[in-house]
């Protein structure tokens, strides 16, 4: 979403930091459950994940998920079949790093790095799909367009 590169990047940086609180708060109740150290584990976490997903989003999920996009698509296609394609493929790039990240952070690599990290996608992916689909992405749209539908009327 956005037309400038300005925009492009708001819009993502709304994006990753909606995604990256609800995601975080997920899975710090899986990791450990709510306990006392739980808002402090979460403020901790929160600046070098939303770091991460950033340069992972801007550098890598998303160019690969734009060209997956335009490999599938046309000019005619939908807007919203195309929102919801690029949707589906951020999240399932961003779930497999984010993943990895988590795991690497929170456990390191051990021999049971492989199965924490298998159990950790599917959760993931079974959480970030319609948290993106029904959550996030209509609120951070929303956010977005509010902010910037002062622009395109004065145009």
């Amino acid at each position: 979403m956005g037309q400038t590169k300005k925009e492009k990047f708001v819009f993502t940086m709304l994006m990753c930091a909606g995604m990256v609180i609800f995601m975080s708060m997920y899975n710090l109740l899986l990791l450990e459950g709510f306990s006392s150290h739980f808002f402090g584990h979460l403020i901790t976490g929160l600046i070098p994940g939303f770091v991460v997903a950033l340069l992972l989003d801007v550098f890598v999920a998303g160019p690969a998920a734009r060209f997956l996009l335009n490999k599938i698509t046309t000019e005619q296609t939908k807007p919203i079949q195309k929102i919801l394609c690029m949707s589906c493929f951020m999240i399932l790039f961003m779930v497999l790093f984010m993943s990895l990240y988590g795991v690497v952070v929170n456990v390191g690599i051990t021999s049971a790095f492989p199965q924490l990290y298998a159990d950790t996608l599917w959760k993931n992916a079974l959480f970030a799909l319609p948290l993106q689909l029904l959550v996030v992405g209509p609120i951070v749209r929303a956010i977005f367009l509010k902010l910037y539908a002062d622009k395109s009327a004065l145009a």
